[in-house]
C-alpha cells in the first residue's frame, strides 16, 4: 500500500522517509524543501497550460459559460478522486486514520471541519468570475497583482506570520511593477475596482484557509480536494441551473465537436492537477509562496498567450511593469530558497 501512495506526493505526510521522500532542503541552509520546489514548479506549469486550454474554449470556440467549465472540472476531479480512492491508488488523509467507508469517503466530522475551506473556495470562485467584468485587462492585471499584499495581511491575522525586509522589498517591487504595467489605463470605476479588491481578499482568505485547515484536518491534498468537490459541486450545479447557463451549454453548436471535446478533456485533467498542486504548494510552502508563484507564472502566460492568440499590442510601460513584477517574484523565490 505504501508503495502505491509513494507514487503521488501528499501534503502533511508521515515522517517515514520511504513514503515522504524529497523532504530534504534543496541545498544546505535552504528554506525550501525539494518537495516544496517540485510543488511550486508543477503548479506554475499546470496553471499556464490550463489558462491556454480555457482560453481556447472561451475565445477560439466562443463557449458561453466559464462557470460551466468550472463545474465540469469539479465533477471530473471528484469522480477521478473517487475511482482512485476505491482502487487504493491514493488515500485522502495523511495517515490511514480518518478513513471512512461511507459514500462521502471521509468522516462527517472531518467534512464539517473543512467547511470553512469550501465556503472560502465558493466565495473566491464566484467573486473572481465577477471581477473580470467592468475592468479592462491591463488594469485588471494591475489590481489582481496586489493580492500578495492582502495575502500577507491575512496570514499575519490568522497565524501572526512575519516577514523579513527582503520579502517586503520583493512584494513592493511586484506591486510597483503592476501599477507601472497598467499606468496608461488608470480609469476609475468604484464598483468594478471594489469587486476586484474583494476578489483579492477572497483569494487571500482561500489560500490562508488552505494553509490553516490543511495542517489541522488530518487530510492530505487529495482529501482537501475531495471535500471541496463534495460541498461545492452541488451548490455550483444549482447556481449554473438558475442562471440558465446549463441551457446555454446544451444549445452550444460545437458541444460535440471533437476539437472542443478534446480541449475540455485536457482542461478538466489539468484542473485536477492544478488544484492538487495549489493545495500541495500552499501546505508545503505558504500562502504567500503560492501567491508569488501565481505572479511568476503570469509572465509565461502572457508570453505564450501572445504567441498563440495574439491581440496584445506592444506597450513599453506594460513590458517594463511585467519585468519589474518578474524580478520581484524572482527575488522572493531567492529569499525563500535561501531561507530568508
Amino acid at each position: 500500500m505504501s508503495q502505491k501512495i509513494g507514487l503521488l506526493p501528499v501534503a502533511d505526510p508521515p515522517p517515514t522517509r520511504a513514503i515522504s521522500g524529497g523532504d530534504d532542503p534543496l541545498f544546505k541552509g535552504s528554506g525550501m524543501t525539494q518537495r516544496g520546489a517540485y510543488a511550486a514548479v508543477s503548479y506554475m506549469s499546470c496553471a499556464v497550460l490550463l489558462v491556454m486550454f480555457n482560453k481556447a474554449a472561451l475565445s477560439s470556440y466562443n463557449f458561453p459559460s466559464a462557470n460551466v467549465i468550472t463545474l465540469l472540472q469539479m465533477i471530473c476531479s471528484t469522480c477521478l478522486l473517487y475511482v482512485m480512492k476505491r482502487w487504493k491508488f491514493v488515500t485522502l488523509s495523511a495517515t490511514e486514520r480518518n478513513q471512512s467507508d461511507s459514500p462521502i469517503l471521509v468522516p462527517v466530522k472531518t467534512l464539517m471541519h473543512t467547511l470553512p475551506l469550501s465556503i472560502a473556495y465558493l466565495f473566491y470562485m464566484l467573486v473572481t468570475m465577477e471581477s473580470v467584468r467592468g475592468v479592462n485587462v491591463p488594469m485588471y492585471t494591475t489590481l489582481r497583482r496586489t493580492t500578495v499584499v492582502f495575502t500577507m495581511i491575512v496570514e499575519f491575522l490568522l497565524t501572526r506570520q512575519k516577514y523579513t525586509p527582503p520579502v517586503f522589498g520583493s512584494v513592493a517591487l511586484i506591486v510597483f511593477g503592476a501599477f507601472v504595467a497598467g499606468a496608461r489605463d488608470l480609469s476609475f470605476d468604484t464598483r468594478s475596482y471594489g469587486i476586484v479588491f474583494l476578489a483579492n481578499i477572497a483569494t487571500a482568505i482561500y489560500l490562508a484557509t488552505i494553509n490553516r485547515i490543511g495542517k489541522s484536518s488530518g487530510l492530505n491534498s487529495f482529501g482537501l480536494m475531495w471535500c471541496n468537490g463534495v460541498v461545492c459541486g452541488p451548490i455550483l450545479l444549482f447556481w449554473t441551473f438558475i442562471r440558465g447557463e446549463l441551457r446555454l451549454t446544451m444549445n452550444f453548436p460545437d458541444l460535440y465537436s471533437p476539437g472542443f471535446m478534446a480541449v475540455m478533456l485536457f482542461s478538466c485533467i489539468l484542473a485536477f492537477f492544478l488544484n492538487y498542486f495549489i493545495f500541495l504548494n500552499t501546505t508545503l510552502n505558504s500562502a504567500l509562496t503560492q501567491t508569488m508563484c501565481g505572479n511568476l507564472k503570469d509572465l509565461f502566460t502572457i508570453g505564450i498567450g501572445w504567441v498563440l492568440f495574439g491581440g496584445l499590442p506592444f506597450d513599453l510601460l506594460n513590458v517594463l511593469g511585467q519585468i519589474l513584477g518578474f524580478i520581484g517574484s524572482g527575488l522572493y523565490a531567492y529569499c525563500k530558497v535561501r531561507g530568508n
